[in-house]
């Protein structure tokens, strides 16, 4: 057996059904990659294998994981086995595009969206188990306390749902808090309509002080012109739409051109 690791945030789904559920909730309608990012034990990866049309593979960091899994599935090739996502570009090492999978470890599940965001044109599609507060996150929309910069970034590329809560009793070890899947597929917005660079910057900082209005929180980006008097920055960055900030990035994008 494969022992939980602490320090890699493991809880390993026990319950067949509701692996088999996350498992079906990928749809892999217009692509056949797909990369299971942590399979642990190999609790999804025997439903994904057993799925017509996937090409699988695996990203594990943990040796002994990775030693089960090669012992359980002899005929599983080995070069499908990849190491840390976080470092991994995905063209390199998989036909993309390529949907993602995976019970994430909900040490650097955060990390692992981001890592998705930035490489949005090869990740049609994503599956995965977070820590329910950090799912809820990613799925809410504006006027929410849980809106934040995860839902921004990945809401302007992609449609997200929320799909289903697990309770702690499914996993060895239990976990503290509740799980929640979600489902991210993406959306037909190839480039957004202001500097992208500048929209991610605009999101951070305001979230990062979300407390205070727009106007105190982006100060270092506001500049004298039109742009000062704008009524949305008497808002805060919880109030805005993924639009809104598209909008107000092309907004401070205009007046920085301005005082070149």
């Amino acid at each position: 057996m494969v022992r939980a690791k602490k320090h890699l945030g493991q809880h390993f789904l026990k319950e067949p059904e509701t692996a088999r559920k996350i498992t079906m909730a990928l749809r892999a309608d217009d692509y056949s990659s797909v990369l299971e990012i942590g399979p642990g034990t190999g609790v999804l990866t025997q439903f994904l294998m057993e799925r017509e049309g996937i090409d699988l593979y695996l990203s594990e960091v943990d040796t002994e994981s990775i030693e089960f899994l090669q012992a359980q599935y002899l005929k599983f090739p080995r070069d499908h086995y990849l190491g840390n996502f976080l470092r991994i570009d995905l063209a390199s090492n998989v036909p993309v595009p390529c949907g993602i999978i995976g019970n994430f470890p909900y040490n650097i599940s955060s990390q692992i969206l981001f890592r998705v965001y930035e490489q949005r044109n090869h990740v049609p599609e994503v599956v995965g188990m977070f820590q329910k507060e950090v799912a809820e996150r990613v799925a809410a929309g504006p006027g929410s306390k849980t809106y934040g910069i995860l839902s921004v970034l990945l809401q302007a590329f992609y449609d997200i749902d929320y799909l289903f809560t697990i309770k702690p009793g499914a996993f060895n070890p239990p976990p503290k808090v509740n799980s929640g899947v979600i489902r991210l597929v993406r959306n037909d917005v190839e480039k957004l309509d202001c500097d992208e660079s500048l929209f991610k910057s605009v999101v951070k900082m305001a979230f990062n002080q979300r407390r205070k209005t727009l106007r105190n929180a982006l100060k270092s980006l506001i500049f004298d012109g039109p742009t000062k008097e704008l009524e949305v920055l008497n808002q805060r960055a919880e109030q805005l739409s993924v639009a809104e900030f598209v909008e107000l990035t092309q907004q401070l994008q205009e007046t920085s051109r301005g005082t070149d």
